[in-house]
């Protein structure tokens, strides 16, 4: 896949799963914007292709509508800090990363719970204060895992395997 078409999907992906594809959106001259974005930044270059993708082959595993929300949501906010520091003198910076803040001011729900994994991620389980909590809220922890709508698909699946004439 080329980087051309690799921008392009993401963002097009991105762009589907948020509903911005009304009468606002221009596909082709997002696409016009993304070739001069990729003159700019020289990704013909052969070591694009080092490693692979960056951020198609992690969508592969977020199958749910709202998983892909959260995925997409912090893919989109790579994105802007990327643009952060660009020049927004060239109209086509300029236009992609409207389209990328309009996206932004929709996602806010992906945004707040990636926000919320990344403070998990950040818990220090080795202090005893946070050990503590943790065990006094363990029971409701299960409580919402049993709760949850796949763990009882799961169970009635399996009931149903084993209770079968």
């Amino acid at each position: 896949m080329t980087c051309q078409t690799y921008c392009l999907f993401v963002l097009s992906v991105i762009m589907i799963y948020f509903g911005h594809f009304g009468n606002s959106f221009n596909i082709v001259q997002l696409q016009d914007d993304i070739d001069k974005l990729q003159a700019d930044f020289n990704s013909s270059h052969s070591d694009v292709a080092d490693g692979g993708p960056i951020f198609t082959d992690k969508l592969v595993n977020w199958t749910e509508r709202n998983e892909k929300r959260i995925i997409l949501s912090q893919i989109l906010s790579l994105y802007l800090e990327m643009f952060k520091n660009s020049d927004k003198s060239k109209a086509h910076i300029r236009h992609i990363s409207e389209e990328l803040c309009t996206l932004k001011n929709n996602l806010s729900d992906g945004l707040n719970k990636m926000k919320n994994l990344k403070d998990l991620a950040k818990l220090q389980m080795s202090d005893l204060k946070i050990q503590r909590k943790a065990v006094h809220e363990l029971f409701s922890v299960l409580q919402k895992l049993v709760e949850t709508p796949t763990s009882s698909k799961r169970k009635r699946s399996q009931f149903q395997r084993r209770h079968k004439c």
